[in-house]
């Protein structure tokens, strides 16, 4: 049976300073439309959240949230949001500036696989949008080829735009085909081919898990191929969290990088996050030496004081990822996990010293009649000390008032 018409083509938004004019693409949570704003007569994106969603508190929460903190991002290869909210009809949408040009995966899948001095420049601007959005706190959580759009808006040749901020983690009803939920212990949502290890295992994230998904693009850009071999979503997966990447120069037969390059990129997918770069930025300037004389442009759209600021609201953003999950932790896991999950990962095995005492009242409850007798004694005792201190205090002032 086809399907009819779209009814939101023609649609008037928002009193009429909307007219979405066509559909220009879909996905598993809604569809984004070509829109005519009246005022002050430009195009601009409309995304339309489906209905239902509208049915979930939890996740009409999060949107706004995400798309508020969405409004505020101001780097230049960060797609601009607009406006946000609901329709009359619950279903939520973002108005965001229209964008002409192709996504990355078209690019590569047209034109093969890109020249370094084509790649990185890329890349490295990239970099400076999560740079920014990492310093608010805000994780991508699903970057990936389609979601960094070369835009020619304004004559310009590969100015990378960073799309869908914060907007893939949804209820496992919503996920758009090749996603996947990996944990009861809060619903982890991403691309399976990009998505970093502790991502896999549902992990909380902060800004390195986005800088080893950037590091996969970046792969796949320079060689066509993934860093690992694999045939499933589950495979991938399993790669990821196990199994060391292809080195770059290995990766196609015959084809070889600058000196380096493997090694840069060899880090930013290392398996412990703390062994990746730390920043945005640092991932950035590690790249610059290979994008030739445009690398040093790029540099001015670092925001400033990234790398102390962004260590700051990492931290703020994992601790209250902490608290997230551990308030929404399921009833049936016994509270010796709850608490192991909320600590941070010792240096060595952590052994309390209030635990080793624990045993100590069966022994006691098992000890001969006589070994209770002297703690009785001992009781008498203490009170005839105290009886005879009292009356001796009551004699004494007596014969001083006397």
């Amino acid at each position: 049976m086809a399907a009819g018409p779209d009814p939101n083509i023609g649609r008037d938004l928002l009193e009429g300073q909307f007219k979405i004019l066509q559909k220009i693409g879909s996905g598993g949570m809604g569809s984004v439309y070509k829109a005519l704003q009246a005022d002050p007569n430009r195009m601009v994106a409309v995304k339309i959240l489906h209905p239902k969603l509208a049915n979930r508190k939890d996740l009409v929460s999060r949107f706004r949230r995400e798309a508020r903190a969405m409004s505020h991002l101001t780097h230049p290869n960060t797609v601009k949001v607009y406006l946000y909210g609901a329709l009359d009809d619950g279903s939520l949408y973002i108005i965001m500036e229209y964008l002409e040009g192709k996504n990355l995966n078209q690019v590569v899948r047209k034109e093969g696989p890109l020249p370094v001095e084509r790649a990185i420049p890329v890349l490295i601007q990239v970099c400076g949008a999560l740079q920014e959005a990492h310093m608010q706190g805000i994780v991508h959580r699903d970057l990936k080829p389609e979601n960094i759009f070369l835009s020619t808006n304004g004559g310009l040749k590969d100015y990378p735009k960073v799309l869908d901020f914060g907007l893939a983690k949804v209820t496992e009803r919503e996920l758009r085909p090749g996603s996947v939920m990996l944990t009861q212990e809060g619903m982890v949502f991403g691309t399976p081919e990009f998505m970093s290890p502790e991502q896999a295992q549902g992990k909380v994230l902060d800004a390195r898990s986005d800088i080893y998904s950037l590091a996969t693009i970046l792969y796949e850009v320079l060689t066509g191929k993934l860093p690992f071999e694999a045939r499933t979503p589950m495979e991938y997966i399993q790669h990821h969290v196990t199994r060391s990447p292809i080195p770059l120069d290995e990766r196609v037969e015959g084809k070889r990088f600058p000196p380096g390059l493997g090694a840069v990129l060899a880090k930013a997918l290392e398996k412990r996050p703390e062994d990746r770069f730390e920043t945005a930025a640092a991932f950035a300037d590690a790249l610059k030496p290979f994008a030739g004389g445009a690398g040093k442009g790029y540099t001015a759209m670092m925001p400033k004081n990234a790398n102390a600021v962004l260590e700051q609201a990492a931290k703020q953003h994992a601790a209250a990822l902490q608290a997230s999950n551990a308030a929404a932790a399921s009833p049936f896991k016994s509270p010796a996990k709850t608490v192991k999950m909320d600590q941070a990962p010792p240096a060595s095995p952590v052994k309390p010293a209030p635990v080793k005492p624990a045993p100590a009242p069966p022994p006691l409850a098992k000890a001969p009649a006589k070994a209770e007798a002297k703690p009785l004694l001992l009781v008498a005792i203490a009170a005839g000390c105290l009886i005879a201190g009292v009356l001796i205090t009551i004699v004494a002032m007596r014969l001083l008032q006397g």
